[in-house]
């Protein structure tokens, strides 16, 4: 495709159609661990909330302990470690979405194959993580925010989301290129961090945008954010990846 052919590109509610089909439920179950299921996993819910309001070294197992009801003792049992906690808490969502969100691009391709879109693209990598039931749903929410905190902290996020996320990142680019034979290589690694930066801000939902628009905006409204930041990002990678940018004044 020529970086100016136009092909017919699939309106954003038949994406979330094809999207829908190869994902799960519009929540998602994470996977439970080993041992007492419902012990363990209220000790992961409680763990989740704590990290995403205190940060990482804002919180002890014993605090988390304390939360969940249990034994300081028994959370050492089920997870060991606050890090091995904190790495349970991060991978049992992780892993509904990378799940999802391959599903979801394999699924487009398989569909599309060479009349594939960057917006379609970027529309199945974007919209499991813009579910309106997810933000809906509390410990999505707290998870959403972790993540946010986790991919702005340089002493040890990058090597976190480098662990949990990068196959993810890699078949998103590996299909742009697909899409965009012309785009050099770091002009879509460029691209994508634009658009994980919007992405962050979006999930963290600081409500700095209710206040910023006096209430014209709200960053809750991910039913408002979703197409507006597909198409923003979509508009990202198209300009910057176009052969001509790079010559532009």
């Amino acid at each position: 495709m020529s970086p100016t052919k136009k092909t017919d590109q699939p309106s954003l509610k038949q994406l979330k159609s094809t999207m829908k089909k190869a994902t799960s439920a519009s929540v998602g179950r994470p996977r439970k661990p080993n041992g007492n299921r419902e012990t363990s996993e209220r000790i992961l819910d409680c763990a989740e909330e704590l990290f995403s309001k205190h940060g990482f070294y804002g919180v002890t197992v014993r605090l988390v302990a304390a939360s969940a009801g249990v034994d300081t003792a028994l959370a050492h049992y089920y997870f060991g470690t606050k890090e091995r906690l904190f790495n349970a808490v991060f991978e049992r969502r992780a892993q509904v979405l990378n799940q999802e969100r391959l599903e979801a691009m394999d699924q487009y391709e398989r569909q599309f194959g060479k009349k594939m879109t960057v917006k379609g693209i970027i529309s199945a990598f974007l919209l499991p993580l813009l579910d309106p039931d997810r933000h809906n749903h509390i410990g999505w929410k707290n998870y959403f925010a972790l993540a946010a905190q986790v991919n702005n902290t340089p002493e040890w996020g990058a090597e976190t989301m480098t662990r949990h996320f990068d196959p993810v990142v890699t078949r998103l680019i590996d299909l742009l290129q697909l899409a965009m034979p012309y785009a050099r290589k770091e002009d879509l690694f460029w691209s994508y961090h634009l658009m994980t930066g919007s992405l962050t801000l979006t999930l963290s939902d600081t409500r700095r945008l209710d206040r910023l628009s006096q209430g014209l905006c709200h960053s809750s409204d991910i039913a408002s954010i979703g197409p507006r930041l597909i198409d923003y990002c979509v508009s990202g990678f198209e300009t910057l990846c176009h052969p001509d940018y790079s010559t532009r004044p």
